[in-house]
């Protein structure tokens, strides 16, 4: 028997659409959003490693709380987040290896901030979107 492997996107950007008794509208939905996946299909992965990395609570409370404020160090961000400073710094240095945090030397304090406005937007968007989730 043959191993069950994923299709590539390249692949399935080519395959034909399903032959199924659609409306004519629908079809042209179905293309469209097929389209748009394929010319997207290269982000799909940097997103998953992202949202990865965004589903550890702590660090998501350190960019919720990096995106409020200017700049925190190690010491006050432990605070913030009710961690050690060792383990907010191991967080800190996973955040600023992807990229998102810069650290900024002054005397013996490192402080850290957000590199991205579209990242603190996105998180307060986030935010919006859990509060008004309808409840079910």
């Amino acid at each position: 028997m043959g191993e069950n492997r994923p299709i590539p996107a390249a692949l399935v950007a080519r395959m034909p659409s399903p032959k199924s008794q659609k409306e004519p509208a629908q079809a042209a939905t179905v293309k469209a959003s097929r389209q748009w996946l394929s010319r997207h299909a290269a982000a799909v992965p940097a997103m998953a490693d992202f949202y990865r990395l965004l589903a550890n609570p702590t660090r998501l409370r350190i960019l919720l709380t990096l995106g409020r404020v200017e700049r925190l160090c190690v010491g006050d961000l432990a605070a913030v987040v009710g961690l050690s400073v060792a383990a907010t710094s191991q967080q800190l240095k996973m955040l600023k290896g992807e990229g998102w945090l810069r650290a900024e030397g002054r005397g013996k304090q490192v402080y850290y901030s957000i590199t991205s406005t579209a990242l603190r937007d996105a998180l307060e968007g986030d935010l919006e979107l859990l509060r008004k989730k309808p409840r079910g």
